[in-house]
């Protein structure tokens, strides 16, 4: 292998947002933040969660529940 081309690996530590922290190895290191780690995740859980941090579930319903949306909207008859 080359010497100096390969980005340094060094100890980085995880913080989930449900609490969780462990560290394991990167390299960015320090500290990064995430949203979900497998104390939270629902594939390991098993529990059901929804995850909606930009209002993406609310603004689907609504642009359809309107029926303003183009395919929705019924076709009048050519003449």
């Amino acid at each position: 292998m080359k010497e100096g081309i390969h980005p340094n690996y060094a100890k980085t530590t995880i913080k989930c947002g449900c609490g969780n922290t462990f560290d394991t190895r990167s390299v960015r290191p320090g500290e990064m933040k995430v949203d979900i780690c497998n104390a939270c995740h629902p594939f390991y859980t098993g529990k059901m969660k929804f995850v909606d941090t930009a209002g993406r579930i609310d603004k689907f319903q609504k642009k359809f529940a309107a029926g303003t949306y183009g395919s929705l909207q019924k076709k009048g008859k050519k003449k």
